[in-house]
């Protein structure tokens, strides 16, 4: 029964991959992964650590189903500013888990062409993840597609330290203070986001339930579109990714006018 049931998708991937516009695809992808521990919970996973894994391999995936449909960016939060404030026991096995990823994504971002980057307060994360982030994003500084991760990430801080950068920039050109206010404007504040050579995102994807973006991209997103997925991410499937690029494709984009 299993078999057939995994049959039944394979046949409606392909025909919902067939049906989908691609000259509508997004060029840049932003992604959620929420969930872990909830799925852990439902599945009496031994641990959290095993959810972690099961998410990190299902982002490995996500990488190459995205690499399938030439999709030229991607942006995963694998973890908040706040996740940070968890206690001990539960961030220690996660910041193993994402070490061990992080050690498989030179060989990824090898087999897919990605150019390799981490953005967030990477300062507030232990040294061994730093490093490990570190090791990964020298071994793959250039690609025909950019894979950015988010650590230790917060929308609002981002903006507070473009704020910061932009008003360093000023002084350092020798503007006098009181005319700073009048060079600080959107399109200067943009220009010190943490990825500010990326293209906004298009399509913004949260997986969980849960219909908020808790400040993922916060700046970026203001003309994105927002897809809410039921499902926790260790669970995600491509059909759910085909759902929401269907979905995204259907959808007439006016930013605001």
């Amino acid at each position: 029964m299993a078999a057939f049931t995994t049959l039944l998708y394979r046949v409606y991937e392909e025909r919902l991959l067939a049906s989908l516009d691609r000259s509508r695809f997004p060029r840049h992808i932003g992604i959620i992964l929420d969930g872990h521990r909830r799925y852990a919970r439902e599945s009496k996973l031994p641990t959290y650590a095993d959810s972690y894994r099961a998410g990190m391999r299902r982002f490995e995936e996500f990488v190459g189903w995205a690499e399938e449909l030439e999709i030229p960016a991607i942006t995963g939060w694998v973890l908040s500013r706040e996740n940070l404030n968890r206690p001990s026991e539960e961030l220690e096995p996660y910041f193993d888990v994402l070490i061990e990823l992080f050690g498989r994504l030179p060989a990824l971002a090898d087999r897919y062409d990605l150019e390799l980057r981490f953005i967030g307060s990477l300062d507030l994360l232990p040294d061994r993840v730093v490093r490990a982030a570190k090791a990964a994003e020298e071994a793959r500084p250039a690609g025909e597609r950019l894979l950015t991760l988010a650590m230790g990430y917060g929308g609002r801080q981002e903006i507070v330290d473009a704020c910061r950068d932009l008003v360093s920039d000023l002084a350092a050109r020798g503007v006098p203070a009181e005319e700073m206010a009048s060079h600080i404007d959107a399109a200067g504040l943009a220009e010190h986001m943490y990825s500010a050579d990326v293209p906004d995102p298009d399509l913004l994807i949260r997986t969980s339930g849960e219909s908020r973006l808790s400040g993922f991209l916060l700046w970026q997103s203001a003309y994105a579109e927002f897809a809410f997925v039921d499902v926790y991410w260790p669970a995600f499937r491509r059909v759910d990714f085909l759902r929401a690029l269907r979905d995204y494709t259907r959808r007439d984009r006016r930013f605001g006018r």
